[in-house]
């Protein structure tokens, strides 16, 4: 499911916090309170990131590795944890499979190895190692930077691995704890929005639970077939194999890499139906508009990142012709023949609640004040604020998987030599959808800029406010510059939340194999000087631990 394991109060009782690709400041901005305040009252904090994001300039140790080199950087922390016995045997052996194994598995990648191909050097990795193996409680937090690469799923179960190593799972102060990408990614999960399970992750391919769906739901003929993942599906429409789209809320074209591509596969499809609650790239191309509600304009539930359920109220009535998301497909369902009986949103949750698992205890009228975190199995039960507690794992053991370093897809070469890295501003929120219809925001933050090393910048003969043209083999877009610590040399980052410069029109559509999640934080650009420009003042004020 991707949940965290531990509440995000727990951080406030870790002794040490391994932060890794997360530019949690301006992304997760709640949850990096909470990691500043740990830092304030004393706990130790290390912030892994090929660039200098906010929140290192809180951390006590600061770690610049190369982009995409996660798994050969923390197989070298766990070769040296190893080495060094700073291991829990007791948790390896009694709640783990495959303990004997990750040992050989590490053996690959000795500090000099891994030094090597990370950037990291020797003596850091080292100091990290006894810093982890040392500690009492180790709170592992990450993002998206973990997992937009080919070797996202790798990234994960290398994390994984290093928190059963150490024994941090199942603890309070512990854990593996991933920052969902966007607001409500976990509810969504929760709710079946994946092409493999039902709500509450029950697998499609499992006979028992389409026999138990099709009771619940009065249909018969479930197929028992997972669907396609968004690439494939999009991709599919070349062939026919895709032939018409219901896209809610999602402005694909906008948000999907190399965005020529997605345009042509949107415009193969037969039939585009889109809902949302604004124009924007994605409704240019749709056949039918459904005028959908926002967050406030109808009654719901929203998970969290660490798996809490809390109750929406509405505070607004919808303007115009503006329906609920749940009355819409009640309506479209009725077009095909059945009716889902559903007349509110608590009607909605009380029908996946029925036929629900780690769900099935939580009512609307029990988290009218506060939220309650899943699995929670029946409505007498509290909830469960920490997974696999006391070593008991939901799959029975931890397992320990065998991952290997893979480089990106692109790698940056004579003709097109920068790495270009994407993310979120502050500001704005994914593609500014909502956020660039408000006045207050958009004058914040009016347009993107492309962050550069000094280095790069100085050769370039470039200064912030200069403009400059990015160009990938998929395309280019023309921006200002902005020269900045935060990018090491040989790396540019900008942010996809503007149409007029869109990092998508860049980015590579190679995905990991797994989730098929695009490599969004890497592929080769080159950068070009196009006109010098006014100096500006870049509206980002720096904190640093007090």
């Amino acid at each position: 499911s991707g949940a965290a394991t531990n509440s995000i109060a727990d951080i406030l009782e870790a002794e040490l916090l391994f932060v890794i690709g997360s530019n949690m400041t301006e992304a997760h901005p709640v949850v990096s309170y909470y990691v500043k305040k740990a830092a304030k009252n004393g706990a130790t904090l290390i912030v892994c990131d090929p660039r200098k994001v906010d929140i290192a300039h809180w951390s006590d140790l600061y770690v610049q590795f190369k982009v995409g080199t996660d798994v050969p950087f923390l197989n070298g922390l766990m070769n040296e944890i190893l080495k060094n016995g700073w291991q829990d045997d007791e948790f390896m052996k009694k709640y783990t499979e495959n303990p004997e194994e990750i040992k050989k598995w590490v053996e690959e990648y000795p500090a000099e190895k891994a030094s090597e191909l990370s950037g990291v050097s020797v003596d850091m990795i080292k100091k990290i190692a006894q810093m982890l193996g040392t500690a009492k409680k180790v709170n592992v937090i990450y993002t998206l930077g973990v997992t937009e690469h080919i070797c996202g799923t790798d990234n994960v179960k290398t994390i994984a691995n290093l928190q059963m190593v150490l024994g941090h799972l199942g603890k309070p102060g512990c854990g593996v704890n991933p920052l969902r990408g966007q607001n409500n990614v976990q509810g969504a999960c929760d709710m079946g929005a994946l092409p493999n399970v039902y709500h509450n992750y029950q697998n499609v391919d499992d006979p028992a639970v389409a026999a138990k769906m099709e009771k619940a739901w009065g249909v018969s003929g479930l197929p028992l077939k997972p669907g396609y993942k968004m690439p494939t599906m999009l991709h599919k429409t070349k062939d026919g194999g895709t032939k018409a789209l219901l896209c809610v809320g999602d402005n694909t074209v906008h948000t999907e890499p190399h965005m020529a591509k997605t345009i042509e596969e949107i415009k193969a499809l037969e039939f585009l139906a889109v809902a949302d609650i604004f124009p924007n790239l994605t409704t240019q191309h749709a056949d039918v508009i459904f005028p959908d509600t926002c967050f406030n304009e109808d009654y719901g539930t929203y998970s969290n990142l660490e798996r809490r359920v809390s109750l929406l109220n509405k505070a607004v009535d919808p303007p115009g012709e503006a329906r609920p998301t749940w009355w819409i497909m009640n309506e479209l369902a009725k077009r095909f023949g059945v009716d889902l009986h559903l007349t509110s949103a608590r009607d909605t949750w009380e029908d996946m609640r029925n036929s629900g698992t780690s769900m099935a205890g939580i009512t609307h009228e029990r988290i009218k004040e506060t939220g309650i975190q899943w699995p929670c199995p029946t409505v007498t039960h509290p909830g469960t604020p920490i997974l696999h507690l006391d070593g008991k794992f939901t799959r029975g053991k931890g397992l320990f998987s065998h991952t290997v370093y893979r480089h990106q897809a692109e790698l940056p070469d004579s003709e097109y030599p920068f790495v270009l890295s994407t993310g979120r501003r502050l500001w704005h929120y994914h593609s500014g959808t909502q956020t660039r219809n408000s006045i207050g925001l958009e004058n914040l933050c009016p347009e993107e800029l492309m962050e550069i090393s000094h280095e790069d910048a100085k050769i370039m003969n470039v200064k912030t406010g200069d403009i400059v043209k990015a160009t990938s083999r998929r395309g280019s877009i023309t921006l200002k510059a902005w020269v900045t610590d935060r990018s090491p040399k040989g790396v540019a980052w900008c942010s996809f939340h503007f149409h007029e410069a869109c990092a998508n029109v860049l980015t590579n559509s190679a995905y990991d194999n797994v989730t098929e999640t695009p490599e969004y934080k890497a592929c080769a650009i080159k950068i070009e000087k196009v006109a010098d420009g006014e100096p500006i003042g870049v509206n980002f004020k720096r904190q640093a631990r007090p």
